[in-house]
């Protein structure tokens, strides 16, 4: 694998550019450094030219793409935009990357194609990757060897479509649908493009199709039989070899998520006899032979190795303890994975022993482990995680609940800047994985539905009271605190709960379902009708009652409201409406609007919002701590 060399271009490296901004870096506090130091992603490589790689790093203080020849260890950065750049793909024969080039973080425009190795005169060479084709929101792209590619396109009014697009020749669409879709991969020769649809109406749980490129079907899969079984399918991959049309695909049937192998030629469904107590996903080794397996179970990964063809049970692929969040099998046969843990901070590692990417500079400093507290919840035992400061050493502290988003996600014990720079300034953290979030069985995540936002409220005061009780929380410091869907369930718990939280930070959060649901991207549209059973002119009860802005005038508690402007999920005017019902009150809130879309890809954008969190907290809880200071 090598060393790897510094990124051409920018760099934040002080000590590369400016002795004095390296000194400034290395005194700045622990909790900025967490946010400064250079990361990478772990890097996707090129199916027909392995040693052409793909990475993301926040190398310049925006997250960016990277290419890296690792023949030669060239890493060159492909984008350079101001509010950053995440979404690329490598074309099979590593030539080109395909990039989306959206508007200020909106999430909506076109896909751009630039050389592997850049233009010419040391310029990028970007040029429009699907001429014909206007900006949309992205569902799904697939590139085949041949230089053609399918794209998924969702529009407002429109829903989602498919087009084929070849080389030369005008896009043609093979699919349309109103509800939501999305292209899920191409066989390795080309000859068949697997989607995934909710056209029966559930958003969270879809089926799939195989079509040919001209759009005619050859298979059908769907578990949820029309809609009226809860139960998903995810496609995971073609086999990767020449000639193979097996499709990995991901299950629900036995209430877990797990892979089996479809044939959507013959029909022919292989159950894999992987039997792991948690969700299973995979991804083909190079030659088809053997399957990575990741297994999430009780907010920790780990990885495997299983032979379809052999049976017999999986081997453990060794990594640490704590959570993998990507992994990839190389043709030598290795595995490299990005791991961490919540007091180590993210490596790309490899089973080789060597570390794939370590970018230069700053490094993170550590923080503090989690500790798994499980609590009775009035839909079942609830799991959470807690980080304690190191001083003082007993409570109850001030605690902040910090509360994930999706809500199809989970909390898992990660590395992640935000947490610890709480625990740095004297707070306890709490992590709640409610119910609606993945890593528990489909029943957990599928309880999520009608009573929105107030059954995640059940579980996070069922922790609550845990908290305060075991000596953990001080009851006259407990701050709400969340970002998308953990943003909302703040303003709602905040509304709904007024006696139990002394303050509130919502950043980009639904703060009124109904206009949320009219502004919002047409896919986000579909969700909020399975979740909710219809839409606000349909169900408008439903509505009312998971909206924060019905309990807003029962807020007691001091409020910071973070926002993006061009946010598409949960977009600004919703969260206009909110504020200027606190104003008519006098309530105490404050806002920070800032110029981007659901989030932000800056680094010093990042710690500004939470530097603001901190002192907001501080100016409105006793908590004999100076952030500041710390």
């Amino acid at each position: 694998m090598g060393d790897m060399t510094e990124i051409t271009g920018h760099t934040t490296d002080p000590s590369a550019q400016d002795p004095a901004a390296a000194a400034a870096a290395a005194s700045a506090p622990e909790w900025e450094q967490r946010f400064r130091a250079p990361r990478v992603s772990l890097p996707d490589w090129a199916e027909d030219a392995p040693d052409r790689a793909l990475f993301v790093s926040n190398a310049t203080g925006t997250y960016e793409l990277y290419t890296w020849d690792r023949a030669t260890g060239e890493q060159r950065q492909v984008t350079d935009r101001p509010n950053g750049t995440t979404d690329g793909v490598l074309t099979p024969d590593g030539e080109s990357v395909w990039w989306f080039n959206d508007t200020d973080g909106d999430e909506f425009g076109v896909w751009m194609r630039q050389p592997f190795h850049g233009g010419q005169d040391g310029q990028p060479g970007d040029e429009p990757a699907t001429p014909g084709l206007g900006a949309s929101y992205p569902a799904g792209l697939a590139i085949g060897r041949d230089g053609t590619a399918v794209v998924g396109r969702s529009t407002d009014g429109d829903g989602t479509t498919v087009h084929v697009v070849r080389p030369g020749a005008a896009p043609v669409e093979i699919y349309r649908h109103r509800e939501s879709a999305g292209v899920g991969d191409l066989s390795h020769d080309g000859t068949l493009i697997a989607l995934e649809h909710t056209e029966h109406g559930d958003a969270m749980h879809s089926a799939l199709r195989v079509v040919r490129p001209d759009g005619t079907t050859v298979g059908e899969l769907d578990d949820t039989e029309g809609g009226t079984k809860e139960l998903g399918l995810s496609v995971l991959g073609f086999a990767p070899v020449a000639g193979d049309p097996r499709l990995l695909v991901g299950h629900q049937r036995r209430g877990r998520w797990e892979p089996m192998i479809w044939d959507p030629t013959t029909g022919a469904e292989t159950e894999l006899a992987i039997d792991l107590p948690g969700d299973v996903v995979a991804e083909w080794y190079p030659d088809a032979s053997a399957l990575l397996v990741v297994h999430e179970f009780e907010a920790r990964s780990e990885l495997w190795r299983y032979e379809p063809e052999a049976g017999g049970a999986p081997v453990r692929v060794e990594t640490p303890a704590g959570s993998v969040s990507g992994a990839t099998a190389r043709p030598d046969g290795t595995v490299e994975y990005l791991w961490s843990s919540a007091a180590q901070p993210p490596v790309v590692r490899s089973t080789s022993g060597a570390v794939v990417l370590d970018p230069p500079g700053l490094k993170a400093p550590a923080s503090v482990p989690v500790e798994d507290v499980w609590v009775d919840g009035p839909g079942g035992r609830v799991h959470a995680l807690v980080q304690r400061p190191a001083a003082p050493a007993e409570g109850p502290f001030p605690t902040v609940f910090e509360i994930h988003g999706g809500p199809t996600w989970h909390d898992s014990d990660a590395f992640a800047s935000g947490p610890a720079a709480w625990v740095d300034h004297g707070y306890a953290v709490v992590r709640v994985n409610y119910r609606g979030s993945t890593g528990y069985g489909r029943a957990w995540t599928d309880a999520l539905k009608h009573r929105v936002g107030l059954i995640e409220l059940e579980d996070i005061a069922a922790v609550r009271d845990w908290a305060v009780k075991s000596g953990l929380a001080d009851p006259e410091m407990l701050v709400l605190a969340g970002g998308s869907w953990g943003g909302y369930l703040t303003l709602l718990g905040l509304g709904t709960q007024p006696d139990d939280w002394a303050l509130g930070l919502a950043a980009v959060p639904v703060a009124d379902y109904v206009t949320a649901y009219h502004d919002e991207m047409e896919n986000l549209k579909a969700m909020d009708r399975t979740l909710l059973g219809g839409t606000p002119e349909e169900v408008p009860e439903r509505f009312e009652a998971s909206s924060p802005l019905t309990y807003v005038d029962a807020v007691r508690a001091p409020v910071y409201i973070s926002a993006g402007v061009n946010d598409p999920r949960c977009p600004i005017r919703q969260v206009e409406n909110y504020v200027d019902r606190l104003k008519d009150r006098d309530a105490v809130h404050e806002v920070y609007r800032y110029d981007a879309g659901h989030g932000s890809l800056v680094v010093e954008e990042r710690i500004k919002q939470v530097r603001l969190e901190l002192d907001f907290a501080r100016r409105h809880l006793t908590t004999g701590t100076d952030p500041s200071a710390a």
